[in-house]
């Protein structure tokens, strides 16, 4: 059994939360560079939260920007177990409406140049991804929004493009006949080094638009995004608190050793460097 410690990553007003003590800033230093901002720490019923905001206060971070592994670790060095991010998507499906709450359990990732993996440098790994999010944390999720009323879809799949532009009219059509139920830009590399870490991960996203695969329809613009968002601020908040009552004070989990088969490079031939750099997740294997 493992202390849970939750964090989630989202906008930087998600932590304007009631119900928050001990409210602090922790500046992390990390190998692979400074996170995108300080976390924030706190309680909330005596238990431990923290807050990351994935673009910066001030959203100043493209997505192809975001500092990922930066991130990660620090959200690792500071003992997180579980991680809620809450992003907002457009859907590729007429039953997903703006204002939509999904819960996804499949990325298709069309992105291409982000560091996506705490593996290289002298160290071979290959961590299983077949399902890229948390049942575990998934079901407190769905649990956590059933218990305040809002209505969700889950079971669906997101695709992550590398933006910061929106998709063309054809490649909206191609990710719909792909089968993908929602699209966004975070999902990629954020889930897979969270797996790598050994942290849980799942996703609450918000639908704030129709994309781009209606003809008929005017083509979502950063003005359309931003009135959704509005009206999602305090249900954010809401599932969030939920989330954070209804998980375990102690759980098993397998993602907690997602690593340990994954490393092929014999511990000896690790360069030093690299090994200081990953031994926060994986120095319980070589050591």
């Amino acid at each position: 059994m493992k202390k849970t410690f939750l964090a989630f990553i989202g906008g930087s007003g998600l932590y304007d939360m009631p119900g928050i003590t001990n409210l602090r800033e922790e500046e992390i230093c990390t190998p692979f560079g400074n996170p995108s901002d300080k976390i924030i720490l706190g309680e909330m019923n005596s238990k431990p939260v923290a807050f990351l905001p994935r673009h910066g206060k001030g959203h100043k971070f493209l997505p192809s920007e975001v500092n990922n592994k930066a991130n990660i670790y620090a959200l690792k060095k500071i003992g997180i177990t579980h991680i809620l991010s809450i992003s907002a998507v457009g859907s590729l499906q007429q039953e997903l409406a703006p204002g939509s709450a999904v819960i996804p359990s499949q990325i298709l990732d069309m992105t291409n140049g982000r560091k996506e993996s705490f593996f290289g440098e002298g160290v071979v790994g290959h961590v299983s991804f077949a399902d890229p999010f948390c049942p575990q944390l998934q079901d407190v999720l769905k649990k956590s929004l059933e218990k305040e009323k809002i209505l969700f879809h889950d079971e669906k799949t997101v695709v992550t493009i590398r933006g910061p532009r929106f998709n063309t009219r054809a490649e909206s059509i191609m990710y719909k006949n792909l089968g993908a139920d929602i699209v966004g830009m975070t999902a990629v590399p954020e889930a897979i080094l969270a797996r790598e870490a050994e942290i849980a991960y799942a996703t609450l996203a918000f639908v704030t638009d129709y994309d781009s695969w209606r003809v008929e329809a005017e083509p979502v613009t950063v003005e359309m995004v931003m009135a959704v968002l509005k009206n999602n601020v305090e249900t954010s908040k809401k599932v969030a608190l939920a989330v954070h009552q209804m998980l375990p004070e102690e759980t098993n989990n397998p993602i907690f050793n997602a690593a340990q088969h994954a490393i092929m490079t014999n511990a000896s031939l690790i360069p030093p460097e690299t090994k200081r750099n990953l031994d926060l997740f994986y120095g319980k294997y070589w050591s």
